[in-house]
């Protein structure tokens, strides 16, 4: 079999490159780490980000519905029925111009 013109393996090559072929020919081992940096990458993949639910929008749609008296939280009231107690405690945050320092200028 005749060998290609210098033309035509110089065009083979790049419409090789253009298309995201293998401009040269490789073997089958090289032709594995070509296919893989084809793939996109792991982080890239829908079925790896998308593993764990979006916590932020379940974390708002049970505040909305807990509001509205159709969600029960026990650790939220528990967390409530704390912050109240402290309150009723005097534990609370002290209001802005009567804290610590405030104290000791006078």
């Amino acid at each position: 079999m005749a060998s290609l013109s210098n033309y035509a393996v110089r065009m083979a090559r790049l419409s090789a490159r253009i298309f995201g072929d293998v401009v040269r020919p490789t073997d089958s081992k090289s032709m594995k780490v070509v296919q893989l940096f084809k793939e996109p990458p792991m982080a890239q993949r829908k079925e790896v980000y998308d593993w764990y639910p979006q916590h932020k929008i379940y974390y708002a749609m049970t505040q909305k519905l807990r509001f509205m008296g159709l969600f029960r939280d026990e650790h939220e009231d528990f967390k409530e029925e704390m912050r109240r107690l402290r309150k009723l405690r005097g534990k609370g945050k002290p209001k802005k111009g009567e804290g610590k320092r405030a104290g000791k200028k006078k």
